[in-house]
């Protein structure tokens, strides 16, 4: 299938979701808010675009395990800019064993004695998988650098050798994408301030999130710079803004699905096969210890 027919059959995919692409219309696009954005995604509409993407993203998976496809999924941003939820929806309906998620603690004190990307390294996809970095080694140029974790002098060497490592894994046959989630103040403000209320997101928050939320233009200029430095023809950051988390999801899945080249491994439809006769076995009437009907 050629590039172009494909990416046109994803984008159907993605708008035909709510029913029509007139329906489509009139529960987002043309429908505004007072500040003229899309109007926040309805819960039926999100799901039903969102499966049909699903459909695709199994597809998507058996191709790279077919052909041997090698995945690099990066994912940045700010704190609360949405990467968690946004790689759970990516990864919900497919198996961690051909989408694979890394998301690295802070280094020991071993790994600090090591060459920067070895620990990165380790967890770069082989043949037939994706792999999905919730932060990468981009971490030198934004956390590592606005908190004080290494020197300015790290962090321009870093920039300087990244490009030419990225297109080694380039070269190599590694496809890599790298995606900056974009938040406003606003919203970053209070998707933090949720984390406080919620007993569901508190793990969420971390005393270094305190720390750096407070250094925003610190990390705005962190952005630039490492934009100015790495955003290159062989491996270009592609921004997504992500105030409405439904959009950002439904976006980035789009733009995975439409920037791999893919097709539908044929395969014979499934028919379950008869079960065998009991050949005269009784359930036993042992004692279990069934789980209490609280629900």
């Amino acid at each position: 299938m050629a590039k172009k027919d494909r990416t046109a059959k994803v984008e159907a995919a993605a708008s035909k979701p709510p029913a029509s692409k007139k329906r489509a219309t009139s529960a987002g696009a043309a429908s505004k808010s007072a500040d003229g954005t899309a109007a926040p995604l309805g819960n039926k509409d999100y799901e039903k675009a969102l499966k049909k993407l699903h459909v695709e993203l199994v597809k998507l998976q058996e191709w790279v395990v077919h052909k041997g496809l090698k995945v690099c999924i990066v994912f940045e941003g700010r704190d609360g800019a949405g990467k968690g939820g946004t790689i759970k929806a990516l990864t919900e309906r497919v198996s961690p064993r051909v989408f694979r998620v890394v998301a690295l603690p802070a280094p020991t004190e071993r790994e600090k004695s090591q060459m920067y990307i070895q620990r990165y390294l380790r967890h770069f996809p082989a043949a037939g998988e994706v792999v999905i970095f919730d932060r990468s080694w981009y971490n030198r140029a934004g956390v590592e650098r606005v908190m004080g974790f290494c020197t300015p002098e790290q962090t321009e060497r870093f920039l300087r050798i990244v490009p030419p490592v990225e297109k080694t894994m380039v070269d190599s046959g590694i496809i890599l994408l790298k995606f900056w989630l974009e938040v406003s103040p606003e919203e970053q403000t209070r998707r933090l301030k949720a984390r406080f209320e919620d007993g569901r997101k508190i793990w969420k928050l971390s005393p270094m999130d305190l720390r750096s939320y407070s250094r925003w233009y610190d990390y705005s200029r962190a952005r630039d710079a490492m934009f100015t430095a790495t955003d290159t023809n062989h491996a270009p950051w592609f921004v997504a803004p992500s105030n409405d988390k439904k959009r950002v999801r439904l976006n980035i899945i789009s733009h995975i699905l439409a920037s791999i080249p893919y097709q539908e491994v044929k395969r014979e439809k499934p028919k379950l096969p008869k079960r065998q006769d009991p050949g005269g076995y009784r359930e036993p009437k042992y004692p279990y210890k069934v789980i209490p009907s609280v629900y």
